[in-house]
């Protein structure tokens, strides 16, 4: 029986070496660790095994060993093969008898698959956290080395994010700037690439002329009902209240159908109620000779699993929507509406409460990303004269209003460049 002796670092590569040479079902007769660290492993062929069982227990000579022979006697060898009470006899070495053990398939360290190491949810925000330090200390270097080669270009995109553009599309947009221009003449180069990428409806192509069903949706507050009545109030003097038509979802806001009724009245223009889908069907039906139909919806927030609800009615019924988006509001709030609103029939949308806004850069960056044809601008509470096709330039002279040097929302430093390495990882508006 020849009787191998294995030497490795690790209890895996000793058992690696001993399939390798003795093959898959080799006995592994004794194993310990040895003093340098590594372990040593004793192990014999299974067919040498087999032979000496079948020869009846008689004892076997080994053939030949690499590094020393194990002879086994005749009675430990019965006591392999047959479960008896094992007899007293007479040590054959000066060491134990060593045991004989046979490894299980399922068990077989050599073939199971590594259990996956799990981090550290401690662990892991650490390497969140050193990497959030290395990326601002990256942007900061890049920072330096361009506020250092393009003055100009770093100042431009000062006073973009100090007016609240994403810090996304700042970089977009100055990617390109010249850098022969002058503060002067890059801050306008700057406002003519805001310009060019805002889409706006002109008097050419306004919905009052083209006519159609139009629903206007958003959330709570941003001026559904009144801009409603200004669209309405805005057709009925170029075409007649006739021609004109209100449809109210807003089943459960109270004073919601009375208020669009007070309108209707005012404006001379019928008011209808549809509170389920084949009422708007129905309602949308006997409408048909109108040249403008208009419908004001119930404000939901844009978390409202009811969102797609009204999403799918308006489109089954061949609704287009319009989305009306509060120049107050913050750019990633204002990003989350554009997202669930959105859909095929949204044809665009209106900007409300400009009047109230400290800054339109927040507004018209969600506005330009998200390619929405901005129609109309709501500047206020009269109807209908605080409604108005876009002004450009008006748009971008308060988009580009730069902060005062007192206020506590300015740029200063090094802090224009940690706004940027906060952005880094894919967000999309900076600072509301």
């Amino acid at each position: 029986m020849n009787v191998r002796k294995f030497v490795a670092s690790s209890t895996r590569d000793a058992l690696h070496k001993v399939k390798e040479l003795l093959g898959p079902d080799a006995i592994i007769l004794s194993n310990r660790a040895t003093p340098g660290g590594g372990v040593e492993i004793m192990a014999v062929a299974a067919s040498d095994m087999e032979m000496i069982v079948s020869s009846g227990g008689r004892e076997a000579v080994p053939r030949s060993s690499d590094d020393y022979t194990v002879r086994l006697s005749s009675s430990a060898m019965q006591s392999v093969s047959r479960p008896v009470a094992r007899k007293e006899i007479p040590p054959l070495a000066p060491r134990p008898m060593p045991r004989i053990e046979r490894p299980s398939p399922q068990a077989d360290p050599l073939s199971a698959p590594r259990q996956a190491e799990i981090v550290p949810a401690e662990v892991m925000e650490e390497i969140r956290s050193l990497r959030k330090m290395f990326e601002q200390h990256l942007a900061g270097l890049a920072w330096g080395e361009e506020a250092r080669s393009e003055p100009v270009k770093a100042e431009i995109l000062r006073q973009m994010l100090d007016a609240r553009f994403s810090p996304r599309l700042s970089r977009e947009l100055l990617a390109n700037l010249p850098r022969e221009l002058n503060a002067t003449k890059a801050l306008g180069w700057a406002k003519a690439a805001v310009d060019r990428s805002l889409l706006t409806i002109n008097s050419e192509n306004d919905i009052i002329d083209r006519g159609g069903v139009y629903a206007l949706v958003g959330p709570t507050g941003v001026g559904k009902t009144t801009t409603t009545a200004k669209l309405a109030a805005r057709c009925v003097l170029r075409h007649g209240s006739s021609k004109v038509a209100l449809i109210t979802t807003d089943v459960y806001r109270i004073g919601a159908h009375e208020q669009l009724r007070i309108y209707g009245r005012i404006l001379g223009v019928s008011v209808y109620l549809a509170k389920d889908n084949e009422d708007l069907r129905q309602t949308l039906a006997s409408l048909q000779h109108k040249h403008m139909v208009l419908i004001d919806t119930i404000g939901m927030s844009q978390r409202d699993k009811m969102v797609e609800e009204q999403i799918a009615m308006f489109g089954h019924s061949g609704v287009k929507r319009l989305l009306l988006l509060a120049a107050t509001g913050c750019g990633d709030t204002l990003d989350d509406v554009v997202r669930a609103y959105g859909g095929a029939d949204l044809v665009g949308c209106i900007l409300s409460k400009v009047d109230e806004a400290a800054s339109l850069a927040p507004s018209l960056d969600v506005i330009i990303r998200h390619r929405l044809p901005l129609h109309y601008v709501s500047n206020g509470q009269r109807v209908p004269e605080d409604l108005h096709l876009p002004n450009r330039v008006y748009l971008m002279h308060r988009a580009f209003r730069d902060l005062p040097e007192s206020s506590p929302h300015r740029l200063d430093g090094v802090e224009p460049r940690l706004v940027l390495a906060s952005a880094s990882g894919g967000a999309g508006s900076h600072r509301g």
